[in-house]
């Protein structure tokens, strides 16, 4: 299993939030290898993380270049990574 790593600056919490609802977490959702997204955000607001599992390398990859292209609403992206998952719970 392999997570893209999302790294993003907050601008706008409520508008951020709206995109992320009804468009970033239903596109992700839908992608190839898809297993399970998280995304948070720092306790005073102005970063967030987002962590979004795939059952392969090649699907995690796939996505993060997508992820990438993608202008989020509210949010300047800062980083997107692979990381594999060694270990779950």
């Amino acid at each position: 299993m392999h997570a893209v790593v999302v790294r993003v600056t907050i601008e706008d919490f409520e508008t951020a939030r709206k995109d992320l609802r009804e468009q970033v977490v239903p596109t992700v959702s839908k992608a190839p290898g898809f297993v399970a997204g998280y995304w948070t955000r720092s306790e005073d607001g102005s970063n967030g993380i987002g962590m979004i599992l795939f059952d392969s390398e090649e699907s995690a990859r796939t996505a993060s270049e997508i992820i990438g292209d993608r202008a989020t609403v509210g949010v300047t992206l800062d980083g997107v990574e692979i990381r594999e998952v060694v270990e779950h719970a």
